[in-house]
């Protein structure tokens, strides 16, 4: 037969041109060709065998190579590795289940615990809510080692930035840390000042591990401003849309940067004081909150994008933290001794929907602690009337220590993750 099939590219007119010749072959049998034959036979078998391992081959590959693509995950974290943890998981999905080895330190004997969130030393009789270990579903939090955690935080910065939840979140940072500091001298606020819900800046040194864990109170993020010239009058203050707060600047050169906000955004700090929305010289007198929170996200965002070294500084923001106040107004609250066993609805937060929303079309990388599922729960971990202010109950903070520790373990594991911190 002269020429021989192209295996590659073996099509229907190969086929056909395959079966003429075929044909041909065996009239040249009947003429009883025997030398030529042999070698038609010979050529026959080798191109036959040569398309059955092409199809072999073929299906091979195929099996071999499809059942690897998997569907991509939703939203996974890097956990720090150690032998009881898996390598990726959801960490904020999971349940809260009891651990006699937490709490993770006293809070009567951290300077920088607030008053107002120790409740144990405010009058709490019951310690159970302390008593509590977040257990992700697929993996585990790595044991908190304060020794490894502050020898390879040495020389680095962290940057708190946000309201009370984020004070909050800065005062158990540092009273975790501080268990692994041996003088307790060793660790002091940079200006000498006390904790105070309204000051704008608190930083705590580490002298020991040249070590800096500061805190900047910006409730909005964006910048509050006064009343424009001719505006009506209940419109008393501006919260400025389109520009961030004017301290910004200062928390550029940071290594870790972890911000929050969310609980000013509500009518009772807004517009039932006089505050509206501004951007530019135009006063949004219509605006609803959640459209105002997003403009100031996307504000943010623009800051994130052209003003963070991405190379030096890991971003992160917590979501909305979840509050157990109940009654029709949602005025009242009740502490309760254990957990809920069941989110009954508040697992879910415009304010977090529209942070993780935003953080999703940025191109440099934020981390979202999505914090507001696993708080859902926690309607027995609030300051409730075990405050330095017991006339005013509140469910909405947090005791310390508890579920704010909890934020903080997550948070430490991903920065030192190997995609986190390097040393």
């Amino acid at each position: 037969m002269a020429g021989s099939f192209e295996v590659e590219q073996y099509s229907l007119s190969k086929l056909r041109q395959f079966h003429e010749r075929f044909l041909s072959f065996s009239n040249k049998i009947v003429k009883g060709h025997c030398k030529l034959w042999v070698s038609e036979s010979i050529s026959a078998l080798v191109v036959i065998g040569l398309f059955l391992s092409f199809l072999l081959a073929t299906v091979c590959a195929y099996f071999y190579v499809f059942p690897r693509y998997q569907p991509a995950a939703v939203r996974t974290y890097r956990v720090h590795e150690s032998s009881n943890s898996v390598g990726k998981c959801n960490v904020f999905e999971g349940k809260w289940i009891p651990d006699e080895s937490y709490p993770l330190y006293n809070a009567s004997q951290c300077p920088f615990a607030e008053p107002g969130f120790n409740c144990l030393a405010n009058g709490r009789r019951d310690r159970g809510y302390q008593k509590w270990r977040w257990k992700p579903k697929n993996c585990d939090i790595p044991k908190f080692n304060v020794q490894e955690i502050l020898g390879k935080l040495h020389g680095k910065r962290i940057v708190f930035v946000g309201d009370s939840l984020s004070r909050t979140q800065w005062e158990s940072m540092i009273c975790l840390l501080m268990t692994g500091v041996e003088d307790k001298r060793d660790v002091y606020e940079i200006n000498g000042n006390k904790i105070a819900k309204k000051i704008r800046f608190l930083g705590v040194w580490f002298s020991s591990f040249n070590l800096r864990v500061d805190f900047y109170r910006s409730v909005f993020l964006v910048q509050p401003g006064p009343a424009p010239r001719r505006a009506p009058k209940r419109v008393k203050s501006t919260v400025r849309l389109d520009k961030l707060d004017d301290i910004s600047k200062e928390w550029i050169d940071s290594d870790f940067l972890i911000f929050n906000s969310g609980h000013w955004w509500t009518p009772t700090k807004l517009f039932d004081m006089g505050c509206y929305f501004q951007s530019g010289g135009s006063l949004k007198l219509g605006m609803g909150i959640t459209s105002g929170f997003r403009s100031s996200l996307k504000t943010w965002a623009a800051w994130v994008e052209t003003s963070i070294n991405r190379n030096r500084t890991r971003v992160f923001f917590r979501t909305f933290e979840s509050s157990h106040w109940i009654g029709r107004n949602r005025n009242s609250c009740k502490v309760t001794r254990r957990p809920w066993l069941k989110t009954k609805g508040r697992d879910r937060s415009r304010i977090s929907d529209i942070i993780i929303d935003v953080v999703k079309k940025m191109t440099t990388p934020v981390a979202v602690l999505h914090v507001t599922p696993m708080g859902a729960f926690r309607s027995d971990a609030h300051v409730g009337a075990w405050s330095d202010n017991p006339s005013v109950p509140d469910c909405s903070h947090w005791c310390l220590p508890g579920v704010p520790d909890t934020w903080n373990e997550i948070l430490l594991s991903m920065m030192l993750s190997k995609n986190g911190l390097t040393t």
